[in-house]
């Protein structure tokens, strides 16, 4: 099956995408090696750059001039920006507060983001418990009928997957299965168990929602094998 699918934003326009989604990456002072290597098969594969080094990040006002200020651009790339941020389970402030210049540059109010700013990860208030559980805010942890997050899942919900290369973005940077589920063993017996990271970040769901709707985008109206999406290891 062939199908010819035009790409809804131009190249300078996905350049600018990443280049915002690698100063988010940065944003909170901890850069890991599986983001580096992410972003540089992002920056290789979706932009055409023939050196990752060349992604730089970029500046509110410069995400404005090259992305443009179409609503439904911003915030399609500030639901990407989400996924990024929030990934591992931490919402920090650095990263609400590049959010919001981001937004705020893009000259768009997303309401839905609000809800974010009860998760806010607040070192002095965390105990040993597992940082990813940080997204619950304290005060709701005892209260599991309420859900502060509401807001936020329903407008990641919303996300239109209309361009080829962010569909990729989504296969790439959510695994297809929910990571780092795993057991210790110590002489032949299980001494400790690591929850699966969908238990510790309440938007896992929208994001396998996301990479369902990607594949199928890439499948049904661009004629792609995504077999190397569903095979991708964690």
């Amino acid at each position: 099956m062939t199908s010819i699918t035009t790409s809804a934003y131009s190249d300078r326009q996905i350049v600018a995408w990443l280049r915002g989604l690698y100063t988010i990456a940065l944003a909170d002072g901890h850069y890991d090696p599986e983001e580096k290597e992410l972003i540089g098969q992002l920056t290789q594969d979706l932009a055409n750059l023939d050196d990752a080094n060349r992604l730089e990040t970029i500046t509110p006002q410069e995400l404005a001039e090259n992305l443009g200020k179409e609503p439904e651009t911003a915030e399609n790339f500030l639901r990407t920006a989400v996924l990024v941020a929030v990934a591992d389970g931490v919402y920090s402030t650095p990263e609400y507060e590049l959010l919001y210049q981001f937004s705020h540059a893009l000259n768009i109010e997303v309401e839905a983001l609000k809800s974010l700013e009860n998760s806010l990860y607040k070192p002095e208030l965390q105990t040993e418990a597992t940082g990813a559980a940080a997204l619950t805010p304290p005060a709701e942890k005892s209260k599991p009928c309420i859900d502060v997050l509401h807001p936020v899942k329903d407008w990641l919900e919303d996300m239109e997957i209309k361009d080829p290369r962010l569909a990729k973005f989504v296969c790439k940077v959510i695994p297809p299965q929910c990571p780092f589920e795993r057991d210790i063993n110590l002489f032949g017996r299980k001494v400790a168990h690591i929850p699966p990271l969908c238990k510790l970040n309440p938007l896992y769901e929208q994001f396998t929602m996301l990479r369902f709707r990607s594949l199928s985008y890439l499948a049904d109206e661009c004629g792609e094998d995504v077999t190397k999406y569903v095979q991708q290891s964690d």
